[in-house]
């Protein structure tokens, strides 16, 4: 806030009338005189802090410093921001430009970090949805740091499948005869219709046609497919004549869709996946169910809402059920597809699924997700995302009271840190019913609005995530077990000026 007072001081009429910014003609003039990035990359190989580093990365930098100096001028950036340098001596102006290069390169860090999710949403896409449990984190890292058998069949010493790494964990979960897995579920979905309703219809209710986040569309995805859409029923009440009054020789699939991120409540009716697969199996038409969240065990267990398990809908009846690693199941982003041995062989032989495959750091992370559901007898404190949706009430209090301490001598005087009631959700389109109780601390301080406070924490060492709620910021602690993130580094010299509230 204070570099953005300095800013705006900046750019005001000096006492005389006068304004410190270029006029039109400077602004060109000062375009031209702006160096080529060879001439600085050669200035740079006398650079003691740059000639130690790869040239494409130094030329990105000086790209990356001409483009700013460039953009400053352009837009009218005073003279006392950078312009006067700039109007020197060609040799300053370069100068300029690997000065701005090197603090760019000290002040150069990953794109992707961590960060503390303190939104009270578990699954949160935007943050990467679900943290895997300890023994995926192992495996990923042994097979990134060696040759794996990825496709080698170690008995044989031929060709393997890459499907054999997960595919007997997944039928032994869900009791389907066959398994196969692709990057995420919208491609699970896509494969599946492509192989199975190319160019034919599939059936749909229109209570059904879901849109999640991402703008994923269930109808665009079809059309992509190559399969064509017939919708059946309304938007809150289907009926089995409406599948029976649709079905015909263009019929390839009738497909159930999960509600996954929301609930059509009142005067509703649908079809159970019971009844329509004997529709299905009375005209011979398969039934494929896209199931979303993919829980694979009774959450209601955990004191949670209940969910379709994903083995019940194998038992039902589905040739196929779709479903994501990175939801319920709390593994990494993949699609997992469960279902009758001859379906899934169609799809294996599809070329799509080539394009759609997953990596051996997944395929690491999946197997030993799904090892775990099957050893463990503590499966909802191995798994991360079962672990912090159903963290008590109580586990919450004494981590909110250690996190407000924390804080409050962090940020020192002028906040105010308070612990309160609040919900918590498990977010990415599961359990969308579901509100979680929780605790979180609600950050305030009188020069400084919730956005305001909530961009200071974005600027915290590891950033910080929160929510602003009832008119404030606020920190969830359902995803922070270690309340001692909140020790972070917070930027020095906040501006406290209530003038500059935003």
């Amino acid at each position: 806030m204070a570099a953005n007072a300095n800013k705006r001081r900046a750019v005001r009429p000096r006492a005389d009338g006068r304004d410190d910014r270029p006029d039109r003609a400077d602004r060109i003039g000062l375009l031209r005189g702006l160096p080529g990035i060879d001439e600085c990359l050669r200035a740079a190989e006398q650079a003691p802090a740059l000639t130690a580093l790869a040239r494409p990365y130094v030329k990105l930098m000086v790209q990356r410093a001409l483009a700013e100096i460039r953009a400053k001028i352009t837009t009218g950036g005073s003279r006392e921001a950078g312009g006067s340098r700039i109007a020197q001596s060609r040799g300053a102006i370069v100068e300029e430009v690997l000065r701005r290069a090197e603090h760019a390169i000290a002040a150069d860090e990953p794109l992707l970090k961590p960060v503390v999710n303190a939104t009270g949403v578990v699954l949160h896409t935007n943050l990467g949805r679900a943290l895997l449990p300890e023994a995926a984190i192992e495996a990923v890292a042994q097979a990134a740091r060696a040759p794996v058998n990825l496709e080698y069949d170690l008995p044989g010493g031929s060709r393997g499948d890459r499907d054999c790494l997960v595919e007997a964990e997944i039928c032994a979960l869900t009791g389907a005869e066959a398994a196969t897995v692709v990057n995420n579920n919208a491609a699970a979905v896509l494969l599946a219709l492509n192989s199975l309703a190319l160019g034919r219809e599939v059936i749909v209710s229109r209570g059904e046609l879901i849109e999640i986040g991402g703008s994923f569309r269930l109808p665009e995805i079809m059309a992509r497919s190559g399969a064509r859409l017939r919708e059946v029923g309304t938007t809150n009440r289907t009926h089995p004549r409406d599948y029976l009054g649709a079905l015909g020789p263009d019929s390839a699939l009738l497909l159930k869709v999960h509600p996954s991120n929301y609930r059509v409540t009142g005067f509703t009716a649908e079809v159970a996946l019971a009844e329509l697969v004997e529709i299905g199996r009375a005209r011979g038409v398969e039934v494929m169910e896209d199931l979303g969240s993919g829980a694979l065990i009774d959450l209601s267990g955990l004191g949670l809402p209940r969910e379709p398990i994903v083995s019940e809908r194998i038992a039902a009846g589905a040739g196929l059920v779709t479903f994501s690693g990175d939801k319920l199941l709390g593994g990494p982003q993949a699609g997992l597809i469960a279902g009758k041995r001859e379906l899934i062989a169609k799809l294996r032989e599809n070329p799509l699924k080539r394009a759609l495959r997953c990596d051996k750091l997944t395929l690491a992370a999946l197997s030993a997700t799904l090892r775990l559901y099957i050893r463990s007898s503590a499966i909802d404190i191995a798994i991360p995302t079962l672990r912090h949706l159903r963290r008590s009430v109580r586990e919450l209090e004494a981590a909110a009271i250690a996190a407000q301490a924390i804080l409050a001598e962090r940020l020192g005087g002028g906040f105010r840190i308070e612990v309160v009631a609040s919900t918590s959700q498990a977010g990415s389109g599961s359990l969308p019913a579901a509100e979680l109780e929780t605790r979180a601390l609600r950050v305030t301080h009188d020069a400084l609005s919730p956005n305001a406070i909530a961009a200071l924490f974005r600027r915290a060492r590891p950033p910080i995530i929160g929510r602003i709620a009832d008119e404030a910021f606020q920190l969830d602690l359902r995803t922070v077990e270690d309340p001692a993130v909140f020790a972070a580094q917070f930027p020095e010299a906040i501006e406290m000026n209530p003038n500059a509230r935003r």
